[in-house]
């Protein structure tokens, strides 16, 4: 069952990294938000590593895959990213953004791991982050008044890939800490799924609600 659960999640990930990839080049966006996706790459290279090192196998390997998947979406955000910002962004402010943004994901997992240990700030990032990107996700649709750059396939396979790895560890192995934020992650996903649903009956509503007095 846990060599399922974690293909499972494997698949799901993957799914959401290539919808994201493809929406971001097609819309000329980013699909993801990007703090996430910039913990995400730093999770992804520090922790592919260490198991390609230490445990050669499934997880190690899907990681190296969503790491390899990550580098492309960061270029959607790299290439499109200021445009979506307010009012006209000097390129050298969104280039040192992007540089501290990204600095400061790899400071963050570092400080994990040596507070931690490899293993356990694995589990416990993965689902901070998590967590994370299901609040962003929800921020993204409101910040851009609908769900351009987003789909549903993403927002679905997100939400599979997070619950799978909550059933394992959560729940097989008895982590309160995994469970309650796999559980608050649910919570979120399955709102964001709803907005995502609501948006395609009401195509617009917020973008006409935006222009009322």
């Amino acid at each position: 069952m846990t060599t399922f659960l974690t293909a499972l999640s494997g698949i799901a990930w993957t799914v959401v990294y290539v919808a994201a990839i493809r929406i971001g080049f097609t819309q000329r966006t980013y699909a993801l938000p990007v703090a996430a996706l910039a913990l995400n790459l730093a999770w992804e290279s520090i922790y592919s590593v260490w198991g390609l090192a230490t445990e050669p196998g499934l997880q190690a390997s899907v990681n190296l895959a969503w790491l390899l998947a990550d580098l492309l979406i960061v270029a959607t955000f790299v290439r499109y990213g200021r445009s979506e910002f307010p009012g006209p962004l000097p390129r050298s402010w969104f280039v040192a953004g992007c540089i501290g943004l990204f600095a400061a994901a790899y400071a963050v997992q570092w400080a994990f791991v040596v507070e931690f240990g490899y293993a356990q700030a694995a589990r416990y990032t993965a689902f901070l982050q998590n967590l994370l990107m299901s609040g962003l996700f929800i921020a993204m649709f409101l910040a851009r008044r609908g769900p351009r750059g987003q789909s549903m396939t993403i927002a679905v396979a997100k939400c599979i890939g997070t619950a799978a790895p909550t059933i394992v560890f959560g729940i097989g192995e008895h982590s309160a800490f995994v469970l309650t934020l796999g559980l608050l992650c649910l919570v979120l996903d399955v709102g964001y799924i709803g907005l995502l649903a609501w948006s395609r009956r009401r195509p617009g509503a917020l973008v006409t609600g935006a222009r009322r007095p």
